[in-house]
């Protein structure tokens, strides 16, 4: 199997985004269709996969700039972790009083704060949750969702 990998990474070339192969149809990483019009795509537990990825790396950078998020709970380091994935690390630093009142663990007043920019106006429902959830440090879920293990 190591060969076939070997072989095949030397014949398509890496490359990190979508891009058109030589028939014109999306293509991504090495080689792989994910054109709806030919059938490609990537699975649920591929998207699972690459989510993973994202969080651990969004999880690290937070970790590193910010002292304090480790000593947040599980739901609120989801909801900056969320806020990261959802606008970009640099989008979430905007967020300058914001995050001053998480460090200072005002909750109420983060959640308020939340609720005042334009994030919350461009997606208001994920926003409320989101607001919620730093609130009351508990899970917020769309409504519908019914979270694994309950």
């Amino acid at each position: 199997m190591t060969r076939i990998l070997e072989q095949l990474e030397a014949e398509e070339r890496f490359v990190p985004h979508a891009y058109q192969d030589h028939l014109g149809f999306l293509t991504i990483g090495m080689g792989r269709l994910i054109d709806k019009r030919s059938g490609g795509g990537i699975t649920h537990d591929e998207a699972l996969y690459l989510l993973g990825n994202d969080v651990a790396r969004i999880t690290h950078d937070l970790v590193r700039r910010f002292r304090w998020f480790d000593g947040l709970d599980a739901a609120r380091q989801a909801v900056l972790v969320g806020m990261a994935f959802q606008m970009g690390v640099n989008g979430l630093l905007g967020f300058e009083r914001t995050l001053l009142l998480i460090e200072a663990r005002q909750f109420d007043a983060a959640a308020a704060a939340m609720l005042t920019s334009k994030w919350a106006t461009q997606t208001p429902g994920r926003a409320a949750r989101m607001a919620e959830q730093m609130r009351t440090g508990e899970w917020q879920f769309p409504s519908g969702h019914k979270p694994q293990g309950e």
